[in-house]
């Protein structure tokens, strides 16, 4: 039977500490806890990294954390050679805060991508420095220059972000708020949308990812590259810091 782990991310992606239960270690190594602050890889954004810190002030590097069998069951995978602890062990968890906050940010560049560029979304894979996000466009007539432009104009106008639940017949009322064209959301009973500005006038998406609380706070973007993947499918790659000059 799958554990389940309550996602203290879900609800303040900001968490960069907590204390938690050791509620059972798998077959394979894996540490489940009854709460956590790592995000597990999902939705093309890579799992939290960091550490568990024992009583004693030992700690246990997580390698990785993914979903098990089902998205709440949250595995913290430790790095080789480390102490496991036992089952009922209180730890103090503690994420990679520099990288997940690069992953916020990047994963909140992604959503607004999505605004300028309104096709469905055929893939996406979010990463600390080189993100990319696929479109089934058959004739792109974008630019680099003219998209990073519009994706510049969103963060300069500091749009809130925020989050709020649906239930499947909203959305199933809403077929709009869907991008992805591989895989919608649905079966779950409740949908978490995440929304950008007042009254999510710009956006509002289906997404289980960690977000910044506003647009300005991912900083200055550019488009790296746009590349043809396909006869109707084009990979829009963004990046941190200004767009080269060469």
């Amino acid at each position: 039977m799958a554990q389940r782990t309550e996602a203290l991310f879900r609800d303040d992606a900001y968490l960069s500490t907590a204390e938690a239960q050791v509620v059972a270690i798998n077959d394979r190594g894996g540490i489940l806890l009854d709460r956590t602050i790592f995000y597990a890889t999902s939705g093309g954004q890579p799992g939290d990294t960091g550490m568990l810190e024992r009583a004693d002030g030992s700690r246990i590097a997580i390698a990785a954390t993914m979903t098990g069998e089902t998205k709440d069951e949250i595995i913290h995978v430790p790095a080789p050679e480390q102490a496991l602890p036992a089952v009922g062990e209180k730890l103090k968890l503690d994420i990679d805060w520099r990288r997940r906050h690069l992953l916020m940010r990047m994963h909140s560049a992604c959503h607004l991508l999505t605004v300028v560029c309104p096709f469905p979304i055929t893939g996406a894979a979010v990463a600390e420095d080189d993100s990319r996000v696929d479109f089934d466009i058959p004739d792109a007539g974008f630019s680099k220059e003219d998209v990073t432009a519009r994706l510049m104009e969103l963060v300069r106008a500091n749009h809130p972000v925020f989050t709020r639940l649906i239930t499947d017949e909203e959305l199933s009322a809403n077929p709009g708020l869907v991008k992805s064209k591989n895989v919608p959301p649905v079966g779950t009973g409740r949908i978490r949308l995440v929304c950008i500005g007042e009254n999510a006038s710009i956006d509002s998406q289906p997404c289980g990812g960690t977000h910044v609380k506003s647009t300005g706070e991912i900083g200055e973007i550019h488009i790296g590259k746009i590349e043809k993947k396909g006869r109707e499918n084009r990979r829009f790659r963004i990046r941190f810091g200004p767009m080269p000059t060469n």
